[in-house]
């Protein structure tokens, strides 16, 4: 039997077997779920989206054509989903100004990082206010801007996988996550220099 985080057994999946389709469950939803939520911000849409995301994976499993790994095109549809349901809401969440803090996030080595030089409970709150601070400048993102610095920073997947899940080239989604951070930092410098 395969234990979480085991490899996926794509053949199985292919071809219909049911306790295949479970472990994928079991072993993708969470993720799946945080990349759904962070984009459409809404844990209730989020968990319906991701029960549909899989519902749509299994209905379309003849599609799969082995061009990515099957966890890429899991995410592509999940994606997708979540931009259709912001595309139908319109939803835009408001930016929490009393979570602002005096610090800047750290994009060194290309993702959020967290600088852990000390522990303290002051510095333990001060971290988790800066990162939900983060996380609400996220969700003030255009869309595509949202998914690629979910994708990319948040869930840490390489860029050449976020692109096949977003279906643009490489060097697309290069630029478009240049540009994503620079608007999030134009965003968190709005509202940490007033």
């Amino acid at each position: 039997m395969s234990q979480p985080g085991d490899p996926l057994d794509v053949d199985a999946l292919l071809a219909g077997d049911a306790t295949a389709f479970e472990q994928l469950v079991r072993q993708e939803s969470p993720r799946l779920f945080r990349v759904i939520n962070r984009v459409v911000n809404d844990e209730d849409e989020a968990e319906s989206l991701m029960q549909e995301t899989f519902l749509q994976a299994y209905q379309r499993l003849d599609t799969f054509r082995r061009e990515s790994k099957f966890t890429t095109w899991l995410y592509a549809i999940g994606i997708n989903l979540a931009r259709g349901s912001l595309r139908k809401s319109k939803r835009l969440s408001p930016l929490d100004e009393a979570a602002v803090e005096r610090m800047q996030p750290d994009f060194s080595g290309g993702m959020y990082v967290d600088q852990a030089e000390s522990w303290n409970p002051h510095r333990l709150a001060e971290l988790s206010q800066r990162r939900e601070l983060v996380h609400q400048a996220i969700a003030q993102l255009p869309d595509d801007y949202r998914a690629i610095v979910t994708l990319r920073d948040i869930e840490e997947l390489p860029t050449d996988e976020v692109a096949r899940i977003l279906e643009i080239s490489n060097g697309a989604a290069r630029v478009r996550l240049h540009r994503a951070r620079q608007a999030l930092r134009k965003l968190l410098d709005s509202h940490i220099r007033p």
